[in-house]
């Protein structure tokens, strides 16, 4: 059998396995986290369940690893990519609750109850027992643009399984407005866009996070890769408008995605002070008009807050304060969050003004990813941030973009359990260790990337196409 199909249908068996596993063991209404270490160990989830969800993870990442490559074609990665999503599409959501959580504050929204002014538990819902209570007393940390798609969903949805259906598939039409894009920001970045395409689309994290899941990073990336992909065709008003108002939406969905509007900025024709009115003024005015015709403030913004209740190693700034706290510093983790957020801070002034005189677009993948790793808090999905940038602006692929992606695949049980908690101490260590090298490749790529003649424009490294 020749290497694609073979990498092709051994993602596909661990999709169908991934489907098995969220079947007998994803995450249920009412919520019940039943699927731990300890239940696994203890034989309490049968043998079928940790097997299909252990052996289906293993297969896709390693089927996602080397299938990278080799590349055939783009339709070839579009629809092997359908393919081993398709089967997560019928069954309950994998390794998270948050869909759940999405319902509830959609019903709320089309309620007319205001979903920053609380949680579950003070505003109510009908499905309130769905929700992980972690979050049931905290309110929206979403934007505007997200609420009314998620009230949309309630709406048509109607019951709670109405409305995970409905989440979804705005979830997988994302993912398809991503793979439509990606072609596009590629080519320009000297890119084989058959190879964005499989980075982005055939990461296990699309199919068990994105699509099964239902997250709305799906719909955040999908407006960001519009917004990019637009705005490096800009030489018109209006399309310099349409780029701020896709990213302006993006902003509105989660605010993390404001990073990248500097960098737009660098894509369109000066003089920049026309430039910046455009592309700010498209910005501002989606997200107003959002707000204020879904009858809604900027209380999203306060709601932000209320994100960082989650304490694992997986985040780089609290890794290093439990490691600080395990050699006897006490409270360390809120120092060190704070000095993440200035040195992150610092770190997108500079790449800012290396983009100057570079690819623009490649320096907001690594603004995203500066923006990942240095942030309070981490989950799996969040990587898909950069990776959707990344993966159309690197030109010769390397396993350092590839390997933190296949880690953070395999990180939640597929009720959503984060092994991150069984291994706080440990991880912790490991990744302040192991982040300081990751920081230094991350910026030796930038440097490298930036001395390569043509690199916004071609000359990248193309793939071997299998005859």
């Amino acid at each position: 059998m020749p290497r694609p199909s073979l990498v092709r249908y051994t993602g596909l068996a661990g999709s169908l396995l991934l489907a098995v596993a969220a079947w007998l063991g994803g995450a249920s209404s009412p919520w019940k986290p039943n699927v731990t270490p300890g239940t696994i160990f203890s034989g309490d989830n049968g043998v079928l369940l940790p097997v299909s969800w252990l052996a289906g993870t293993v297969l896709l990442i390693g089927a996602w690893w080397v299938g990278r490559r080799d590349v055939p074609s783009l339709r070839w990665a579009y629809l092997t990519a359908a393919l081993w999503a398709a089967p997560l599409v019928p069954f309950l959501p994998l390794a998270s609750y948050d869909v759940y959580s999405y319902a509830c504050q959609g019903w709320q929204q089309a309620a007319g109850l205001d979903p920053y002014s609380g949680g579950v538990d003070l505003l109510g819902c009908p499905w309130a027992d769905a929700v992980s209570p972690t979050w049931s007393d905290a309110p929206a940390p979403y934007g505007p643009v997200f609420l009314v798609l998620a009230a949309l969903a309630a709406t048509v949805g109607g019951s709670l399984a109405g409305t995970v259906a409905v989440l979804r598939l705005i979830a997988v039409l994302s993912v398809a407005v991503i793979g439509w894009c990606l072609p596009m920001l590629a080519r320009r970045a000297g890119v084989p866009p058959e190879r964005a395409v499989w980075l982005f689309l055939a990461c296990p994290l699309v199919p068990i996070h994105l699509i099964s899941g239902a997250h709305n990073d799906a719909v955040m990336v999908a407006l960001l890769v519009a917004g990019l992909a637009v705005a490096q065709a800009a030489i018109t008003w209006p399309r310099m408008i349409a780029a701020g108002v896709l990213l302006g939406l993006a902003v509105g969905v989660k605010a993390t995605a404001v990073v990248v509007l500097p960098f737009a900025l660098l894509l369109l024709p000066k003089p920049w002070w026309r430039a910046a009115v455009a592309l700010g003024g498209g910005a501002v005015a989606a997200l107003v008009g959002v707000s204020l015709g879904a009858g809604l403030g900027l209380g999203w913004v306060t709601g932000l807050s209320g994100s960082g209740v989650s304490v694992q190693w997986t985040a780089l700034p609290t890794a290093v304060g439990l490691t600080l706290e395990v050699l006897g510093v006490p409270s360390a983790v809120p120092v060190t969050r704070v000095l993440g957020m200035i040195t992150l801070a610092v770190v997108l002034v500079v790449l800012w003004v290396r983009a100057f005189s570079r690819d623009a677009v490649h320096y907001a993948g690594l603004a995203l990813a500066a923006t990942v790793l240095l942030a309070p808090v981490f989950h799996p999905w969040y990587a898909l941030w950069p990776l959707a940038v990344l993966a159309a602006t690197v030109r010769k692929e390397t396993r350092w973009l590839v390997a933190p992606f296949a880690v953070a695949a395999a990180l939640c049980l597929p009720d959503g359990y984060n092994l991150a908690l069984v291994t706080k101490t440990q991880g912790a260590v490991g990744m302040t260790v192991l982040a300081g090298c990751l920081a230094w490749k991350v910026l030796h790529e930038a440097n490298q990337h930036s001395r390569r003649p043509g690199a916004a424009h071609g000359g990248g490294d193309r793939l071997h196409r299998a005859p």
